[in-house]
């Protein structure tokens, strides 16, 4: 009777460990390295996709309407983050900045006009560049407040000269309050359009 009682105990025994044995067979199989395998890249793509987010771009909604007729107040765009770690900003590129570079600071949009070293001035409604008629954006009305830019104004080797494309309606480096932008104040380059759906695509920098 003992003997045929151990004999149920030990089957019952070897019943409760077979099934905690079937994941490890499963894993020992080709089918389940191959589900693990195709597990583990789309976790590696995922967490590859959130750091490049978090680190390299940033989503921003235009808040103003300085930047009218090229951007709209509500529309939606990622900056790159990394584009002026590489380089440097160029004449006629919309790039996203702070003021004072503080953590919760407010960040604008504008289009750069004036690159380090040069002198800017607004005279008769018109921009010039080292004494010369800038020719970026000759089809906008002209500029009726040149602001601290009625006198020329010489940029440092890290200050950038930015203008809203809605010049008469822009609170820029004409004014006290923005003054030249710091090239460490410079959060990055307008890169894509996210919204609206219909504008959905890479940020065109030209001036029309």
């Amino acid at each position: 009777m003992k003997k045929k009682q151990l004999k149920i105990k030990r089957k019952k025994q070897r019943e409760r460990i077979l099934p905690r044995s079937v994941p490890l067979e499963l894993v020992k199989s080709e089918r389940g390295r191959s589900v693990i395998n195709w597990v583990f890249q789309i976790a590696l793509v995922l967490a590859f996709a959130a750091a490049v987010s978090i680190f390299f771009f940033q989503s921003i909604t235009m808040q103003e309407g300085s930047m009218e007729p090229t951007l709209q107040t509500g529309e939606k765009f990622f900056i790159n983050k990394v584009a002026y770690k590489l380089g440097s900003p160029k004449r006629g590129d919309i790039i996203a900045f702070t003021k004072d570079g503080k953590d919760n600071a407010a960040i604008h949009i504008k289009r750069v006009v004036g690159l380090p070293g040069e002198t800017v001035q607004i005279k008769d409604g018109k921009l010039y560049i080292d004494g010369e008629e800038s020719e970026a954006g000759k089809d906008l009305p002209e500029i009726t407040n040149p602001g601290l830019a009625d006198e020329a104004i010489t940029l440092k080797s890290d200050e950038y000269f930015v203008l809203g494309d809605n010049r008469n309606n822009s609170e820029d480096s004409r004014f006290a309050e923005v003054k030249n932008v710091n090239k460490r104040y410079i959060e990055g380059k307008l890169w894509f359009c996210i919204s609206p759906f219909d504008k959905l695509g890479f940020v065109d920098h030209e001036l029309k």
